[in-house]
């Protein structure tokens, strides 16, 4: 697991030691052990890279990392899967290894195979390969979209980093607030891929390879898709569920234990729900010694708090476990959680991913995740709550939403009453705009949040322009395949993946999800609707294939999901906090959002009236950013503690 980074000059100038280097060291965190540089012949080009060693600790696995001639050099961030199978085949066509890492597998199979070498590789990975003979750069990232990568281009360089702070010090780079994509940030919680909140600054998307030549010219070619079961049943063959469950298990196992190969301590995150069970289940089987675990708590309100299922299951399977707790103090790592994701980043439970990372990496350098578990097999309540509203009938939602009107706001937003609430609104709209209203922060109010100014300067807004290089993808889909093919392309790439490698990478720990391997999502996404979600029983296929492993417990527990108490925190221990920093005359939202919409919507819950803790949290950590800016953008980058 590493940082990298790199510039590709066109314009007839060259790169210095001196440049790469300053984009190189921003990301110390992401590796701390070991670092590189590489120059091309003619100093156009150059790769910088920085090493958290997991497989051959040796310098011999130090990056850049090239071939036998120097022709392909190589800086890689991430973990390949199946790079013994590979290694084998490759050694079997005459080429010779010097180390034991993954990444010199990724040097010869692009000697071999060219630019074809990404679609063979299984894993998480953002790479940069750099071909001598051709002059040419190629950038690549994983199925899922786990590992990051940036770039950002002028009229004559082309840059990239594995984080936007490496470009923060590049006094001919121009990073500005992209004010267009300030609703979409208030719509999301981020903004989503290939756009970030910085103009002129670009994601690689997942899947997706781009080839910048020696000139200037950029050709980006999608090597992978998410394949999900078309909705015509005689579209594909009737599956046999017991062989299903079988196959998954198989599968399962399998990607597992792919993810054990460390030369490293290892252990797992462990929430006592049903995929971080199944992993730790299935580790305790496959590893020679007890499985470590870490789970992580909240004060302040119960229904946030799963440490004693988690407790359940690390008895079960004899785990080696820690447990921590998150008290409402825990907010003042906002200022690290905004400098680690480059920005404002509206999910608040990467307050506890945050301090779980950084107590793990105490005890441990890899962690596994139960990470897209929901998104495969069909996990959140959302999923069924949109299959139910398709056949509900149509004009039957305003006397529900009238009578929910009477009720007033419950303590937090994970009472039924406010879920349904939240339900009612939205049931009778158009599928896409119904599960964007669900999962939005911001929706039908986005208006009356942002400034007048800003408003009379953007474009009509688009809530659902997320969606839009997805909507041919989705149109042989059943309403739960365009659920899950949505999630999958949003709300796991753009929050839970993002979530998870800034907040572990922040504290050089590697995070690894055997639900995200590239079989099982093959398998699963060929699957029928009814063997992820049958009823308001999610998960049907992953609960039989590991009815054996699963504790009662967990079996009968409902979704909780991974929150926040922030209600409860923000008319508490932060009332007086998030009044300081919110009702400040001198706050730098109020350039872009309506003063008086912000008062209100503080004003409203600190009195009970409304449960608005996840919108104010998004404002926060706006306002947090935008008073860190100037800073960041100033030639020398400094990082906060913590």
């Amino acid at each position: 697991m590493c940082g990298i980074c790199g510039e590709l000059r066109f314009g007839g100038g060259t790169t210095s030691p001196d440049r790469l280097t300053s984009m190189r060291d921003v990301l110390t965190h992401r590796g701390p052990d070991a670092d590189g540089l590489y120059l091309s012949s003619d100093r156009r080009a150059g790769l910088a890279f920085r090493r958290l060693r997991i497989l051959d600790l040796s310098r011999d696995a130090d990056q850049p990392m090239t071939n036998e001639d120097g022709t392909v050099q190589v800086v890689f961030n991430g973990e390949i899967y199946n790079f013994l199978e590979l290694r084998t085949e490759l050694e079997a066509k005459g080429h010779r290894f010097r180390s034991r890492s993954d990444t010199e597998v990724i040097v010869h199979l692009y000697e071999d195979e060219g630019e074809g070498a990404i679609a063979r590789l299984d894993g998480m990975f953002a790479i940069a390969i750099w071909d001598e003979r051709a002059k040419r750069l190629l950038l690549a990232r994983d199925r899922a979209g786990k590992k990051p990568l940036f770039y950002a281009r002028t009229r004559d360089t082309f840059v990239f980093a594995s984080e936007i702070k490496s470009f923060f010090g590049l006094d001919d780079l121009v990073i500005e607030v992209d004010r267009e994509m300030v609703p979409q940030y208030f719509i999301h919680g981020f903004v989503p891929c290939p756009r970030t909140l910085y103009t002129n600054v670009r994601q690689v998307p997942p899947a997706t390879a781009v080839t910048v030549e020696a000139d200037g010219r950029v050709k980006t070619e999608v090597y992978w898709r998410l394949r999900l079961r078309p909705h015509a049943s005689d579209a594909a063959p009737p599956v046999d569920e017991r062989e299903a469950a079988s196959t998954v298990r198989d599968l399962m196992i399998r990607a597992v234990e792919r993810r054990l190969i460390s030369d490293v301590p290892l252990g797992a995150f462990l929430s006592g729900g049903i995929d971080s069970t199944i992993i730790v289940g299935v580790m305790s089987q496959l590893m020679g010694s007890r499985v470590k675990t870490f789970s992580i708590g909240f004060e302040g309100d119960p229904a946030f708090d799963e440490t004693s299922y988690a407790r359940d299951v690390a008895q079960q399977f004899d785990t080696d476990h820690t447990e921590f707790r998150v008290t409402p103090s825990a907010v003042d790592l906002i200022d690290t959680l905004v400098w680690h994701h480059d920005g404002p980043f509206g999910d608040a439970s990467a307050i506890p991913t945050h301090i779980v990372s950084r107590l793990t990496r105490q005890h441990v350098t890899v962690a596994l995740t139960g990470d897209g578990g929901d998104e495969l097999f069909a996990g959140y309540m959302r999923f069924a709550a949109g299959v139910a509203a398709e056949r509900l009938p149509k004009g039957i939602s305003r006397p529900i939403h009238a009578a929910f009107g009477l009720v007033p706001a419950q303590a937090n937003e994970r009472h039924w009453f406010e879920k349904g609430r939240r339900f009612v609104r939205a049931m009778n709209l158009p599928l896409y705009e119904r599960m964007t209203r669900w999962s939005s922060i911001f929706y039908e109010d986005l208006e009356s949040l942002l400034a007048p100014d800003l408003l009379a300067s953007l474009p009509p807004i688009n809530h659902l322009e997320y969606l839009d290089s997805e909507r041919e993808h989705m149109r042989e889909l059943s309403t739960l395949g365009t659920l899950l093919h949505a999630n999958f392309r949003s709300y796991l790439l753009d929050d839970l993946l993002v979530k998870v490698d800034r907040c572990t990478m922040a504290n050089s720990l590697e995070a690894r999800s055997p639900f995200l391997d590239t079989e099982l999502i093959n398998y699963v996404g060929g699957l029928p609707d009814a063997m992820k979600l049958r009823g308001l029983t999610t998960k049907v296929i992953l609960r039989k294939a590991f009815d054996d492993l699963l504790p009662p417990s967990v079996v009968k527990r409902g979704k909780m999901g991974f929150g926040v108490p922030l209600g409860a925190w923000f008319r508490t221990e932060l009332r007086d906090y998030i009044q300081d920093l919110l009702l400040d005359s001198s706050a730098r939202y109020k350039a872009f959002l309506s003063v008086s919409y912000v008062e209100q919507l503080v004003r409203r819950h600190q009195a009970g009236e409304a449960n608005s803790g996840l919108q104010l949290w998004s404002i926060l950590c706006f306002e947090v950013w935008l008073r860190s800016l100037p800073q960041w953008t100033r030639q020398q980058v400094s990082q906060p503690v913590g």
